[in-house]
């Protein structure tokens, strides 16, 4: 098997959420959240990703956010902090200020909105590598962004830019992952949870995970059992996360529902911030229902 840069963020990476209480960032409940996921033995935290609400927090927040977990992990698990923006000198600026935080590396999505060419792709990476050498990980998820990075694109920011070491695959596309992986020696790793265990089966190394939020003991299975080499192992932990997966992505926009599955678990406030809403009555049964199902409740 190819040699792959960026190993160091393999495994699982949870994207955690941004608490709040009454409006304002709760500090006190992200330092819990931080402590919970490295006693479950999670690999990696990424804050201020979609998971953590980044759009809606200012940039003191967003800054802010990134500060406390480096500060509350204190080099017991990696951190991949967020800093992608539409605005290049602002991923800059926000990449900058997660190295000087203490971060490990930083989860840059796609610019989104201003819909770049691929060399506008290009360039945009480029002048963030070029500005600061925090490893870089990649963010692909073209159903947000409104367009995607195409696999000869990723392939050649790969080539110039030494410090871009891997990429959250989060197209939905297998073959698009099966072309980054042939095509580039980068790190690969899962964007959606369902997904996790095939595109390890092509050669990915990981996830960034939202249901890990709850769940990370059993993505650490699945991902143990793969790596040890009991594929019907992998397959029942996959078969078991699915209807949790699905549910806690397809019910509603993220983080809509995985707030709301950690209030159910007395986790999180459920606060969201504009534009994001609460489940509606019938979508927080069926939440209910799922969790029970999976024995959380």
């Amino acid at each position: 098997m190819m040699a792959r840069r960026g190993e160091q963020f393999a495994g699982l990476t949870v994207a955690i959420v941004t608490p709040f209480k009454n409006g304002e960032l709760d500090e006190a409940a992200l330092r819990k959240q931080v402590d919970f996921q490295i006693e479950a033995g999670t690999n990696g935290l990424c804050p201020v990703g979609t998971t953590g609400e980044c759009p809606t927090l200012t940039h003191e927040e967003h800054e802010r956010v990134i500060a406390i977990v480096c500060e509350q992990a204190r080099g017991r698990v990696r951190v991949m902090a967020g800093t992608g923006s539409n605005n290049t000198r602002e991923a800059i600026r926000l990449t900058k200020f997660a190295k000087s935080a203490g971060a490990d590396g930083a989860m840059m999505v796609a610019p989104y909105y201003n819909k770049p060419t691929p060399e506008g792709f290009f360039q945009h990476y480029k002048a963030i590598a070029d500005a600061c050498d925090l490893p870089i990980v990649l963010y692909n998820i073209p159903g947000r962004t409104a367009k995607n990075m195409e696999p000869e694109t990723i392939a050649r920011m790969a080539e110039a830019c030494p410090t871009i070491v891997a990429i959250k695959e989060a197209t939905g596309s297998m073959d698009q992952a099966s072309q980054v992986l042939a095509l580039t020696d980068l790190t690969v790793l899962s964007g959606d949870d369902s997904l996790t265990l095939p595109i390890m089966s092509m050669g990915g190394s990981g996830i960034v995970s939202v249901v890990g939020n709850i769940v990370p003991k059993d993505m650490l299975a699945l991902i143990a059992a793969w790596k040890s080499g009991d594929i019907a192992k992998a397959q029942q932990w996959h078969h078991k996360l699915f209807p949790l997966c699905r549910d806690l992505l397809g019910i509603a926009t993220n983080p809509i529902p995985i707030k709301a599955a950690m209030q159910e678990l007395k986790r999180d406030s459920g606060e969201l911030r504009l534009p994001m809403t609460p489940l509606a009555d019938a979508q927080r049964e069926n939440l209910r229902a799922t969790l029970k199902r999976y024995g959380l409740l």
